[in-house]
C-alpha cells in the first residue's frame, strides 16, 4: 500500500510539472504564409505572450511582447493560455477604384491564439500571415453592455542590430501654425539606424519603414473604427525595440476622451507587418486587403478623377465668383471632372452664387467639391465656414443643403489629432457624408488607414507635407525631390494620398522657387495615387504646356487596373508601371542632384508603340520622342538632377 500511494504521489506530483511547465512555457506554435515563406512563431512563456517573424527561415522581427491593459484586466502578464483555433485559410476578392489595383484576390492563413487574466477575462490574438506579410489584432468576447477602456497597448516589434529606417517624426500636439498639429505633414529621416529617438519626441508615424539585411519591413496599421484611438511607433535609443503608442491626451473631439472605449465585443485595428524585396512592398495591398468591407449599398456617386483647383497658385484673397468661374472653365477645357472651392467661400461668394456655380459647371460636366474648417476648439485656424460639422444635427442640415445645389464633394480641414473621440468624429463624416451622396477629402488630417476601403466616399486625405509647403518656403522646395522619392515608398503605400501634386510651369504667389524639373512634375501624376487628384496647375501655366502633354492629362486614367514596381530606393529615386485597361503608364523621377541613369526593365510591354516625354532643351518645359525599346534586356535611361519621364506604351 505504501509503494501504491509512493507511486500514486508521484504520478499526480509529475502531472502537476507538466502542466505548470504547459501553462509556463509552451511549446511554440508556428504559423506559415500560404507559400511557406512569411512563417510567424507564438509562445506563451512564464505568463506573457510573445511572436517572432521570418522571411525565409531569416528573422526579421525577434521576440516581441504582446498584450492590452484595461483599466479593470490585465492582458499584459500573468496570463493563463486557454487554447489556439484551428487554421483556416481565408480568400477575399475585393473591387476598389481609389486603390494600386481595381480588382484585389487576397489569401492568407489565420489562427486564433487565446489567454485569460486572471479574473477569468479572454483575450484572443488573431495572426494573419499572408505572402507578403504578417498582421496581429485582438479581440475580447466578453465585453458587452459596461464600458470597457484600453489604458496601453504593449504590442512591440523587436528589430535586428543593424536594421536601418526611413521615418517621419510625429508632431506634438496643439504646437505648429494656428496649434493645428499633429497632422502628419513632416519631413522623413532618412537611412537612420534602429533606435533613433524622435527629434520631435512624440514617436513615429504610419506607415514606418525599415530595412534589414535584402529584406524591407513596413510597419502599419489598419482597420480602424471609432472606438479606438490611432496610434503610432515609439521607442527609446537602449534597444531596438519599437511599440505601439497612444497620443497625446489633447488630441481629442471636444469634451471627448483619446484611450479606446467600447461596450460591445470588440476587435482592435490591425498592426501589419508587411516585408520582403522592394518590388513585394510596392506592389503589395495589405493595408486595403485587412480593413473591413464597405458596407454602403449605393456607389453609384463614388466617381474618382482629375480637380482643378485656384487656391495652390492664387490663395485666399482670389476666391472670388470669377475666379473659381475660371477654373471651372479650366477643368472643363482639361476634361477634368472637378474644381474645389477652398477656404471663406461662404462669405467672399455666398451659397447662393455658390448654387448659380454648381448649375454652370453640371453644364460643361464639372463638379464642384467646398472646403470647411472642421476645428471646434483644437485650435485657432479662422478659415471658414466653421463650426458647422461639429454635431450630426447641423451636419446632416449642411450636407443636405449642399446636396440640394448639386456639390459632389467636400474637402474638410484642421482635425485635431488621433485621439478616440477625433477617429469617432472622421467615422461620422463619413457616414453622414455618404447618406448625403457627397465624395470626402480630409486635409490637415491622420493617415486614413484603409478607410478608402471601407468608406469609398473618402477619395483622399492630406496627411502629408504636400505642395502646399513648398510655396510656403524655399526650404521645402529645395527638398521636394527627395520628399517626393520617399512617399510613394511610405505615406502612399496603401492610401490615397492628396498632395496636390504636378505644378509644370512656374509658382505663383509663392515665396519660393521650384527646384524639380517639369518632367519632374508631370511624372507624379502617374506615381502618386488620389481618388480626386488635385493638380497644382494654374490655367495661366498650363498655357505655357505643349499640346501633347495637355492631352496626356486630358487622357490620364482616373483610377488603375494593376502596378508594377520597376526600380528605385527610398528618398533617391522611384519607377513605377500602372496599368489602364491594356495602356501601360510608366513614369520615374529623380530625387537627387546629379543625373542617375536607370536600367528599365520594360519586357513586359511585349510589342507595343510606346513614347516618352522627358525635360525639354533649350529652354522648353518637355520633350516628347518615339521610344524604341529592347523586349529583351532593360532599356536605359538618363534622369537629369530633380528630373523624370513618363513612358507611355499601347
Amino acid at each position: 500500500m505504501d509503494l501504491l500511494n509512493y507511486f500514486i504521489r508521484g504520478s499526480f506530483l509529475f502531472l502537476q510539472l507538466i502542466l505548470i511547465k504547459s501553462i509556463v512555457a509552451q511549446e511554440p506554435v508556428s504559423l506559415a504564409s500560404p507559400d511557406q515563406s512569411v512563417q510567424v512563431n507564438i509562445r506563451f512563456e512564464n505568463g506573457r505572450l510573445y511572436y517572432q517573424v521570418t522571411k525565409q527561415k531569416e528573422i526579421i522581427i525577434d521576440r516581441s511582447l504582446l498584450g492590452i491593459v484595461m483599466e479593470q484586466d490585465n492582458f499584459s502578464e500573468h496570463l493563463k493560455w486557454v487554447n489556439s483555433s484551428a487554421l483556416t485559410r481565408v480568400k477575399e476578392t475585393y473591387h476598389t477604384r481609389n486603390a494600386k489595383k481595381s480588382t484585389i484576390a487576397f489569401q492568407a492563413n489565420r489562427q486564433t491564439f487565446s489567454v485569460a487574466a486572471a479574473s477569468g477575462h479572454r483575450m484572443d490574438i488573431i495572426f494573419s500571415v499572408s505572402d507578403d506579410g504578417v498582421a496581429f489584432r485582438y479581440f475580447f468576447p466578453w465585453v458587452n453592455g459596461s464600458s470597457s477602456t484600453i489604458t496601453k497597448e504593449l504590442s512591440s516589434f523587436n528589430f535586428i542590430a543593424g536594421t536601418r529606417a526611413w521615418l517621419q517624426p510625429m508632431s506634438q500636439a496643439k504646437t505648429g501654425w494656428e496649434h493645428c498639429h499633429p497632422s502628419y505633414e513632416e519631413n522623413y529621416l532618412q537611412d537612420i539606424p534602429v533606435g533613433t529617438v524622435s527629434p520631435l519626441h512624440a514617436g513615429w508615424v504610419y506607415p514606418s519603414l525599415f530595412k534589414y539585411r535584402d529584406n524591407w519591413i513596413l510597419i502599419s496599421e489598419t482597420g480602424l473604427d471609432g472606438n479606438y484611438c490611432g496610434t503610432r511607433l515609439v521607442n527609446d535609443s537602449a534597444s531596438t525595440k519599437y511599440s505601439i503608442g497612444f497620443p497625446d491626451p489633447r488630441e481629442v473631439f471636444t469634451g471627448g476622451g483619446y484611450l479606446p472605449v467600447n461596450t460591445k465585443p470588440w476587435y482592435t485595428p490591425w498592426r501589419i507587418i508587411t516585408m520582403g524585396r522592394l518590388n513585394t512592398i510596392m506592389e503589395s495591398t495589405l493595408g486595403t486587403d485587412l480593413a473591413p468591407a464597405p458596407a454602403a449599398p449605393d456607389l453609384s456617386y463614388i466617381k474618382p478623377g482629375k480637380a482643378s483647383w485656384s487656391w495652390i497658385n492664387s490663395k485666399d484673397d482670389n476666391i472670388t465668383y470669377e475666379e473659381q468661374k475660371k477654373y471651372i472653365d479650366y477643368a472643363s477645357d482639361m476634361h477634368w471632372q472637378y474644381c474645389l472651392i477652398d477656404v471663406n467661400w461662404d462669405t467672399k461668394i455666398g451659397y447662393e452664387k455658390i448654387r448659380e456655380l454648381a448649375t454652370y459647371a453640371a453644364q460643361k460636366k464639372v463638379g464642384l467639391i467646398l472646403w470647411y474648417n472642421s476645428a471646434g476648439d483644437w485650435n485657432t485656424v479662422q478659415y471658414h465656414p466653421k463650426d458647422l460639422l461639429l454635431t450630426k444635427e447641423s451636419r446632416e442640415r449642411e450636407f443636405q443643403r449642399i446636396h440640394e445645389m448639386g456639390i459632389k464633394g467636400v474637402k474638410i480641414d484642421f482635425f485635431g489629432g488621433d485621439g478616440q473621440s477625433m477617429i469617432q468624429y472622421y467615422i461620422d463624416i463619413l457616414q453622414d457624408a455618404a447618406r448625403y451622396k457627397l465624395m470626402v477629402n480630409f486635409h490637415g488630417a491622420t493617415l486614413p488607414r484603409g478607410w478608402a476601403k471601407t468608406y469609398p466616399q473618402l477619395m483622399s486625405a492630406e496627411a502629408v507635407y504636400g505642395m502646399e509647403m513648398v510655396t510656403f518656403n524655399q526650404d521645402a522646395a529645395d527638398a521636394e525631390a527627395k520628399h517626393c522619392s520617399m512617399l510613394p515608398f511610405t505615406r502612399n503605400i496603401f492610401d490615397p494620398m492628396d498632395f496636390t501634386p504636378m505644378n509644370l510651369y512656374k509658382l505663383t504667389h509663392s515665396n519660393s522657387q521650384r527646384k524639380t524639373t517639369s518632367a519632374f512634375e508631370l511624372a507624379l501624376s502617374v506615381i502618386f495615387l488620389s481618388g480626386i487628384q488635385h493638380y497644382a496647375e494654374s490655367p495661366e501655366g498650363m498655357a505655357h504646356v505643349p499640346e501633347y502633354v495637355k492631352d496626356f492629362l486630358r487622357t490620364l486614367p482616373d483610377y488603375w487596373d494593376d502596378i508594377k514596381f520597376i526600380d528605385g530606393y527610398p528618398g533617391n529615386y522611384v519607377v513605377l508601371a500602372r496599368r489602364s485597361g491594356h495602356k501601360w503608364y510608366v513614369a520615374g523621377i529623380n530625387g537627387e542632384n546629379h543625373t542617375r541613369s536607370v536600367n528599365v526593365d520594360l519586357s513586359f510591354l511585349g510589342s507595343r508603340n510606346a513614347s516618352l516625354i522627358t525635360e525639354g532643351k533649350n529652354g522648353e518645359l518637355f520633350d516628347k520622342t518615339e521610344l524604341v525599346y529592347s523586349k529583351n534586356n532593360n532599356t536605359k535611361l538618363d534622369m537629369n538632377a530633380r528630373g523624370g519621364f513618363i513612358i507611355t506604351a499601347e
